[in-house]
């Protein structure tokens, strides 16, 4: 098998609208006045989806790079999910938005890196692979952002 196939597709996966909507396209143009906005109240807002996104795989990204054992995990599940209810600054949005791209970015380069046996075990990652964290992150992402598209449809802030 051709491991470049294999890295650029999960590189595709990550960063292209494929079988779902991209993370750049889900997040484009949100409308500020509907960016701490629930749909309804059983469901979560599109701030809140953004953070849980850039907090969860920031956390699957540090620990699976961690080799001196420094990382720690948010407590679990109010460490991967902002304050209820919370309104969101231009500054926070901001900064959540570039917090969440460069771990995608990090998580590509990982994809990319020759020198990373996809397949190998993480030394400490109890039988978990480089390639089952990837896929880990991907999949995540996936679901997170069409659960954001969804929200930005139903509060009639999504491009027709």
């Amino acid at each position: 098998m051709d491991e470049s196939v294999v890295r650029q597709s999960l590189v595709d996966l990550l960063t292209k609208d494929q079988a779902h909507v991209g993370a750049r396209k889900a997040l484009a143009g949100v409308r500020p006045e509907h960016r701490h906005t629930r749909p309804r109240p059983e469901e979560h807002s599109v701030w809140e989806q953004l953070e849980h996104l850039r907090i969860a795989q920031e956390d699957i990204l540090r620990y699976t790079l961690d080799v001196d054992g420094s990382w720690r995990s948010p407590e679990w599940p109010a460490g991967y999910w902002p304050a209820p209810g919370a309104t969101v600054s231009e500054a926070a949005w901001a900064a959540s938005l570039a917090g969440f791209f460069a771990g995608l970015e990090e998580t590509v380069a990982l994809a990319r890196n020759p020198a990373v046996d996809l397949t190998a075990r993480i030394p400490h990652g109890e039988g978990r692979t480089y390639l089952r964290q990837v896929l880990l992150i991907a999949d995540h992402n996936a679901y997170h952002l069409a659960q954001l598209v969804a929200a930005r449809k139903a509060l009639g802030d999504w491009p027709a």
